[in-house]
C-alpha cells in the first residue's frame, strides 16, 4: 500500500469520488450497522424458525457468499427485497453525529460525488442528510439502480458506471469493505480502502487491489483540499 502523503496533491485532481455509504461516510464507532446486524439476524430467524445463534451463521454465510444477506435469501428463500429493506433499514439512526469537517471537505473538493451503497435510496437519504452533507452529494447509487446485484459484483459495477457516465480512471472508490475494491481497482479505479478494525472489513484483503489504507475518511480529505 502507498503511502497517502505523496498523494494528496495527486488525488486533489480527481473528476469522480466514489463513496460507500456504512462505516466510510459516518464513523465505524457509531454503531448504527450494529441495529442492521441484530435486524437482520431477527428477520432470519423469524424467517427460518432458528434460534439466534444459527441465525447469525446464515445471515454472515450469505454475506461472504453473496456479497449481501439480502441476495441469500433471495436466492434460497424467494424473500421479498422491499419488505426485508424496510425492516433492516428501520433503525435509529441519531448516533450518526454531523460532520461539519467532512461537509466542508466534500464542498472545497473537486469532482463529482457519488454514494454507491448496498442499502437502498431512501435509508441512503436519511444517513447522508444526518450527517449534513446531502447538498454536496451529486448522486445515489443504491441496491435498486443494481437491480438488487450488490457490491461486489461485476454487475453492479458495470451497471453504475453506466448510469453516471464514470471514467474509471479518472475515478477514486473509498470503501470500508476491502473486497468491494476489487472490481474498482480492476477497472482502473484508484482505491481507498477504510480501515474500521472489523473483521469483515478485513476478509479478502490484500495489497493488489488497495491503494491507500486510511483510518478517517474526513482527515484524509481535509490534507488533500488543504494540500
Amino acid at each position: 500500500m502507498k503511502s497517502s502523503q505523496k498523494l494528496d496533491t495527486d488525488y486533489y485532481q480527481t473528476k469522480t469520488w466514489v463513496f460507500d455509504l456504512d462505516n466510510t461516510l459516518y464513523p465505524h464507532h457509531s454503531n448504527v450497522f450494529a441495529q442492521m446486524d441484530v435486524k437482520m439476524g431477527g428477520y432470519i430467524a423469524d424467517l427460518l424458525k432458528v434460534d439466534p445463534v444459527q441465525a447469525r451463521i446464515i445471515q454472515k454465510d450469505y454475506l461472504m457468499r453473496y456479497g449481501t444477506t439480502l441476495r441469500g435469501l433471495m436466492h434460497h428463500h424467494n424473500v421479498d427485497p422491499h419488505h426485508y429493506l424496510s425492516v433492516v433499514h428501520d433503525i435509529d439512526i441519531s448516533p450518526i453525529e454531523e460532520n461539519t469537517l467532512l461537509r466542508q471537505s466534500l464542498k472545497d473538493l473537486p469532482g463529482r460525488k457519488l454514494v454507491f451503497t448496498n442499502a437502498d435510496h431512501p435509508y441512503a437519504e436519511r444517513v447522508i442528510n444526518r450527517i449534513g452533507i446531502g447538498d454536496t452529494i451529486d448522486g445515489i447509487f443504491d441496491i435498486h439502480d443494481a437491480y438488487l446485484i450488490p457490491k461486489p459484483t461485476q454487475d453492479a459495477y458495470d451497471t453504475f458506471i453506466k448510469k453516471f457516465n464514470v471514467n474509471p480512471k479518472d475515478a477514486v472508490m473509498v470503501e470500508d469493505i476491502s473486497r468491494n475494491l476489487v472490481p474498482a481497482k480492476t477497472m482502473g479505479m484508484r482505491t481507498v480502502w477504510v480501515n474500521t478494525g472489523s473483521k469483515w472489513g478485513h476478509h479478502e484483503n490484500t495489497d493488489d487491489h488497495v491503494d491507500i489504507e486510511i483510518n478517517d475518511l474526513s482527515q484524509w480529505l481535509q490534507k488533500i483540499v488543504s494540500a
